[in-house]
């Protein structure tokens, strides 16, 4: 958890994560575990499980690449017209609670909102269109537009070429500790790591980063600042 409070004074930008981060990842589980598998076994004559097995071990090989994070990919691979399979789950799409209030106060405090993600546009476009977040964030990016996944060494550069920010003036909220060690690596300090990225599965622990198990942790700090600012403390 959080040993010391976000001083904001000290930051002006914050990269926000998507799937897990600012929404609840229990549409993608679902999505990837349950109903591609089953749709899969049903155009291969499969039974449901002997479908989920072979997939994990599709999956399993080319995890943490954008060829993972790609529905052409996939779509391509499995036969399955993915977006429309994702469209069939779409009501499970869901934002994290107290989130909408944390881009709020973020906004009072003239801080600058970037979505930074490895969803696949098609997947990005969907989730935009189901939820209030395109209208509380100043840019959204896709690793598929750097054409590397957030995990490689290689992306932050790329990233900072079309988006100069000041790592030491940035905090960036992930709840994929490999892209916390990539961002790290590059000489990110503000780092926090999201705990319960499914609201369906117990929350996890790490001690290699700060943490928070939902945003809710960071409104009293924020309220205080917003207070601040106002009162020209």
């Amino acid at each position: 958890m959080i040993d010391n409070p976000i001083d904001w004074t000290r930051i002006d930008t914050v990269l926000l994560d998507m799937d897990g981060t600012l929404l609840d990842l229990h549409f993608d589980n679902h999505f990837w575990l349950e109903h591609v598998p089953r749709r899969y076994g049903e155009a291969r004559g499969l039974p449901f499980e002997t479908a989920r097995a072979e997939l994990l071990a599709r999956y399993r090989d080319i995890a943490g690449t954008l060829e993972w994070y790609c529905v052409d990919h996939w779509s391509r691979e499995l036969g399955l017209d993915i977006p429309l399979l994702k469209r069939e789950v779409e009501h499970l799409i869901a934002v994290h609670p107290h989130v909408m209030e944390f881009l709020e106060r973020l906004a009072a405090l003239g801080k600058r909102r970037v979505l930074v993600t490895n969803a696949h546009q098609k997947t990005l476009a969907l989730k935009l269109a189901r939820t209030p977040l395109a209208g509380h964030l100043e840019r959204v990016i896709s690793a598929h537009d750097l054409g590397v996944a957030k995990e490689s060494p290689t992306f932050w550069p790329a990233f900072q070429a079309i988006e100069p920010i000041d790592p030491e003036r940035t905090l960036f909220i992930d709840d994929n500790l490999d892209v916390l060690r990539a961002a790290r690596a590059h000489g990110f300090h503000q780092l926090l790591a999201v705990l319960a990225p499914d609201s369906k599965q117990p929350p996890r622990q790490t001690d290699e980063f700060p943490a928070i198990r939902d945003f809710s942790a960071l409104l009293p700090g924020l309220a205080t600042s917003v207070h601040s600012t106002r009162s020209g403390a």
